[in-house]
């Protein structure tokens, strides 16, 4: 699934957004003089000591939130994507009301395509759609290379943020070329996959240079986010869980590295996590990652040893999890930090995204409890 990116302040010269409510806490970490590059988050990242266990959840800033809904009515996603003063505010939401150690940059996957001028829209209840699919050799002329100046927008989005952050790190955040792929090729979202990988086998060749166009994309998405000031990055695979390894490494795995390889040399941890990628741990870390995301389908000591534990760790609570009473809920926080200290690395997440109807207080309140109980 694509996440989401989306706001309401009305037309520009506007009124302006709803201040933070007494509700919202503002981070402690974002209040002091660190650099966000050298921030938990970052240190955890790279498998550094840390006095605590970081903690962040996707799709942390969205639905969940009643203010994120307050401010997102009656604008589209892709406008609130590509607007900066919708984008800063939305993606400083959690940051306020749950003192979380890091912001993700409030995108959607599908993003950077429509600014490279792929025809597609975002429908509500259903996710992307694109008007035209990728089907032959000549629909590839419809999918130029993404430049920063076709994002000027994302740029200032970032700069904002990270002056409102202070210390509180930003992530950067982009679509996998398998993701995308799976999008341009179904026309929109898909639970077989069957045209993507009808052409992935059929036409292997006109697939590669699908992805690797795609990896340029992504590539430079992150590169501009990083460039602006995102201290760490994730590279989001949505779909990529329906492949087996062999597959991951012949069709997928070069174009994630690619894409990953656009910030080499920038200083910041590159966070890579699929759905469903159990059987593929190993491989996507493989693919040029500092982090490989878990999700809740395995367990964080297992990951660990499927990954030879030569990467930081982040995830993996179940998403289902924090609709449940405080008691078990509390027993699975506990049980996920003490894994995570047996890894080079840990950031506490989600194995997937917060779900809509997620209640924040709980969300706030496993926040806390991660902080109290991983504290050295």
């Amino acid at each position: 699934m694509a996440l989401p990116c989306q706001i309401d302040q009305g037309p520009p010269g506007g009124s302006p957004l709803p201040k933070p409510g007494a509700h919202e806490r503002i981070s402690s970490v974002s209040e002091t003089n660190v650099d966000p590059r050298n921030s938990v988050l970052v240190k955890a990242a790279r498998g550094e000591e840390v006095p605590y266990t970081p903690v962040w959840f996707m799709r942390q800033a969205g639905r969940s939130l009643p203010e994120y809904r307050k401010v997102r009515e009656g604008v589209g996603m892709l406008e609130s994507c590509r607007r900066p003063d919708l984008v800063t505010e939305i993606t400083m939401q959690p940051v306020r009301r749950h003192d979380v150690d890091a912001a993700i940059f409030f995108s959607d996957i599908v993003v950077p395509l429509a600014a490279v001028g792929v025809d597609l829209d975002i429908v509500a209840g259903v996710g992307p759609v694109v008007a035209q699919p990728i089907r032959t050799r000549a629909d590839l002329d419809r999918l130029p290379e993404l430049t920063p100046d076709a994002v000027p927008d994302i740029t200032e989005s970032v700069k904002l943020l990270t002056a409102e952050l202070g210390g509180t790190p930003l992530i950067g955040f982009a679509g996998a070329p398998f993701t995308l792929a799976s999008y341009l090729v179904e026309g929109g979202p898909s639970k077989n996959h069957e045209n993507t990988k009808a052409l992935m086998y059929g036409d292997p060749e006109l697939w590669n240079d699908l992805c690797a166009r795609l990896a340029q994309i992504s590539g430079a998405f992150l590169r501009v986010q990083a460039e602006a000031g995102a201290s760490a990055v994730q590279l989001f695979d949505s779909w990529v869980g329906n492949l087996p390894l062999a597959d991951y490494l012949r069709f997928v795995q070069p174009h994630s590295r690619q894409a990953l390889a656009a910030v080499e040399g920038l200083d910041v941890p590159k966070i890579h996590f699929g759905v469903g990628t159990g059987e593929l741990l190993s491989a996507m870390g493989e693919a040029g990652a500092d982090v490989v995301g878990v999700d809740f389908r395995v367990d964080l000591d297992a990951a660990r040893e499927r990954t030879g534990g030569q990467y930081a760790l982040q995830g993996n609570l179940d998403p289902a999890l924090l609709f449940a009473p405080w008691e078990p809920l509390e027993a699975k926080v506990d049980e996920i930090v003490a894994a995570g200290r047996r890894a080079k690395g840990h950031i506490f997440n989600l194995g997937h995204g917060v779900l809509p109807s997620t209640d924040p207080d709980v969300i706030t309140r496993v926040v806390a409890r991660v902080h109290e109980i991983s504290a050295r």
